[in-house]
């Protein structure tokens, strides 16, 4: 193994939001990413930061990560949201994303989280098969609801 994985540190926050782009470009969303260095210095490295991250490092550059954080399932209790796993395009293959998805996996089993849950698309193939290959269930019947800033203005505005 050519590379390590350790906790993402402040000092990462360009490299980590340069995959963000990267996978933003993968996921055929450009110009979907509007937060910025800072955003991911004050979110994920405060005091209290709003997530973690792992990352995959080889010769001291940043070459994937893995960005999650706790939620609450009124099911099952305490569990992660594994937000981004990212691996940049020239270093897929190597086994760094197995490695970032094994860090987080670990994580939680460690912090007693009953389940982890992502989202995937359902074009991305090589992604679905990898997540079953772990274990993990993609279900098909299940559909993911966002409310983008817009709509949650114009809902807020008509409904107060």
């Amino acid at each position: 193994m050519s590379f390590i994985i350790r906790s993402g540190e402040q000092k990462d926050a360009q490299a980590i939001l340069d995959l963000i782009v990267e996978l933003a470009v993968f996921e055929k969303e450009p110009n979907a990413v509007k937060i910025t260095v800072e955003d991911i210095i004050k979110d994920g490295f405060s005091e209290k930061p709003k997530f973690k991250t792992f990352v995959a490092e080889e010769d001291n550059k940043i070459i994937g990560m893995a960005l999650f954080y706790e939620r609450y399932s009124t099911w099952k209790g305490k569990a992660i949201h594994l937000e981004d796993l990212m691996v940049t395009q020239s270093k897929r293959g190597i086994g760094a994303g197995k490695a970032l998805y094994s860090a987080v996996m670990n994580y939680a089993h460690k912090n007693n989280c009953k389940r982890v849950a992502w989202e995937v698309l359902d074009w991305n193939t090589g992604a679905v098969d990898f997540y079953k290959s772990t274990g993990a269930t993609v279900y098909d019947e299940w559909r993911v609801c966002h409310m983008n800033e817009q709509s949650l203005e114009q809902f807020c505005n008509e409904n107060i």
